[in-house]
């Protein structure tokens, strides 16, 4: 069995999926944004500016920036509640109408009796988006908070953004303990980029469809028909029997993580291909693959969930 990202029709498209302008707190306009990021060899980015009142709620126009080479998904940065640590929720979402309805939400300070966390979380995904917890180590994130936000559809493994500010980028812990409870979610590497340090073309997501097209690559995201990225380029996953099989871009680690302590690993010198036992997956009823370049940069499959085989 081939994951279906890599059989899928079509092929694979580059983009960003949480990304900040001078519509909010980010330092360039809208499409000076977009501009940096075709340069950069980018197919489509998600604008998602914060969708707070002091910023008058933009869901960015970002329609007049695409042509027959690039393209643009609407989307917001949503806030709304607070988190166990008292602090606003951050929640991402890609492909809002451009008249999603604000909540009561005038800054980054939680407001009595808004509109919860999981509340705008389910609203968003209603009104068509594909939703993705933020920066859970970040945001201080419990369990009990990601556990809450019923209507994700993935969690941000790698913010280029947190990286880079912060050292706290990614999701990791959050996604397998959710993973390991039964939740079918998969994951993003985005950048988070505002512009002000280096916190842009950091991490991505690589979107398989016919076209590059907006709600083709959506509806992609919504099926988990993409993988994650700093660097490496998957190009197959399967499972074979009691083994997986990766063929990918010159890496010298490939690992594959399940529940609990269940990993499996192997090293090399520019490996393109290999193949893992399942042997150490007998109670794990997911795993995950690790690829791992010369430079330390990684790139991540979504959860292969093995009672689906």
């Amino acid at each position: 069995m081939e994951l279906s990202a890599f059989t899928s029709p079509g092929r694979f498209w580059r983009g960003n999926l949480h990304t900040h302008s001078t519509r909010s707190d980010g330092v360039l306009d809208p499409d000076e944004v977009c501009r940096r990021y075709r340069a950069e060899g980018y197919d489509f980015i998600a604008l998602t500016d914060h969708f707070l009142g002091q910023y008058r709620f933009p869901v960015t126009d970002t329609l007049p920036f695409r042509d027959e080479s690039f393209t643009t998904i609407l989307g917001a940065e949503l806030h709304s509640g607070a988190q166990e640590n008292g602090e606003l929720w951050h929640i991402l979402a890609v492909g809002l109408p451009a008249d999603f309805a604000p909540p009561d939400s005038p800054s980054f300070l939680p407001v009595d009796g808004q509109e919860t966390g999981p509340e705008i979380a389910a609203r968003a995904r209603d009104a068509g988006a594909f939703v993705a917890i933020a920066h859970p180590q970040w945001s201080g994130l419990t369990l009990a908070d990601a556990r809450s936000i019923e209507a994700a559809h993935a969690v941000e493994i790698y913010n280029h953004g947190c990286a880079t500010g912060c050292d706290r980028p990614d999701g990791l812990h959050t996604l397998d303990l959710l993973l390991t409870e039964g939740r079918r979610l998969t994951l993003c590497a985005t950048d988070d980029a505002h512009f002000s340090e280096p916190d842009h073309f950091g991490g991505w997501v690589m979107v398989k469809a016919q076209q590059n097209d907006p709600d083709q690559l959506l509806t992609a995201l919504k099926a988990g028909d993409f993988y994650s990225s700093q660097g490496p380029e998957l190009h197959s996953v399967r499972i074979e029997e009691n083994h997986i099989a990766v063929e990918c871009s010159a890496a010298s680690a490939l690992i594959v993580a399940g529940q609990g302590s269940a990993a499996q690993a192997t090293h090399g010198t520019s490996m393109t291909s290999a193949r893992l036992r399942l042997d150490r997956f007998a109670n794990s009823p997911w795993l995950r693959v690790t690829v791992i370049d010369r430079a330390g940069h990684r790139a991540w499959t979504n959860p292969i969930w093995l009672d689906d085989l």
